[in-house]
């Protein structure tokens, strides 16, 4: 155990890791973890055959701690030196007597507890009795005081995973109103621009009719002056016989 800690530490103060996993390293004591862990936070000691706390450390800022599938019987007394120990996993080990569970009742934050796969759950009342000791229990072997499981870690982070897929898509339906709202200012500039384009093709064509009528009114003048003339003209030809007529007359009176 002590190579493994040493090997877990990587170099590092014992006052600097917060979790330490010494899983399946094979020893019947505790040895190598001492009080210089005052930072550790989660402990995992696994499979590793221990049958018994009499040198657990004194962890003051312990919360979670694993000691499942093992041979302790008792010792759990050991454990009083981490007084911020909410979760504890005993399942799997050799606990027999509701009374060497008694030292647990000290833990006032411990909030989960299991002893799945030992003696003592057979006793008779084991969950009230469980439940009744340590009044902080939330739950214990999986389930609280009405039978209702509680959440895994794994469910906890499948619940964040859905959460973050709604969010995105939460995200994604606000891009698609952003984009119709692009759209439909897309449309309203067009017709914008639209509208200004006729008016400005309407002010192009009024300001071109006045030339055109000035060149009606100057064609409708020279053709007056045209009709003018001819007239003129015509008037001139209808009087010159007449004249001619008149001359005759006179120079037959002359005669």
């Amino acid at each position: 155990m002590e190579k493994r800690i040493l090997l877990e530490k990587r170099g590092r103060e014992a006052n600097q890791i917060k979790e330490l996993n010494l899983d399946n390293c094979r020893s019947t004591t505790i040895e190598g973890l001492t009080d210089e862990f005052t930072t550790l936070e989660k402990l995992s000691l696994i499979n590793v055959g221990i049958t018994s706390l009499k040198n657990f450390p004194k962890l003051p800022s312990l919360k979670k701690l694993e000691l499942s599938d093992n041979r302790i019987s008792n010792g759990l007394n050991h454990l009083l030196t981490s007084p911020k120990l909410t979760s504890l996993n005993l399942s799997g080990n050799k606990i027999k007597d509701f009374d060497e569970l008694k030292p647990l009742a000290t833990l006032e934050k411990l909030e989960t507890l299991d002893l799945f796969n030992n003696d003592v759950t057979s006793t008779e009342n084991y969950r009230n009795n469980v439940f009744r000791l340590i009044k902080s229990l939330k739950f214990l072997d999986g389930f609280d005081k009405e039978d209702n499981e509680a959440l895994s870690e794994d469910d906890d982070d499948a619940n964040g995973v859905e959460d973050s897929d709604e969010d995105d898509v939460a995200e994604e339906e606000d891009f698609d109103e952003d984009d119709d709202d692009d759209e439909d200012d897309d449309i309203g500039l067009k017709d914008v621009y639209k509208d200004d384009i006729e008016e400005d093709s309407s002010d192009w064509n009024e300001n071109e009719n006045p030339a055109d009528e000035d060149d009606e009114d100057i064609d409708s003048e020279d053709g007056d002056e045209t009709a003018e003339k001819v007239e003129d003209d015509a008037e001139g030809e209808s009087e010159s016989p007449a004249r001619g007529k008149k001359r005759k007359h006179e120079g037959d009176e002359g005669d």
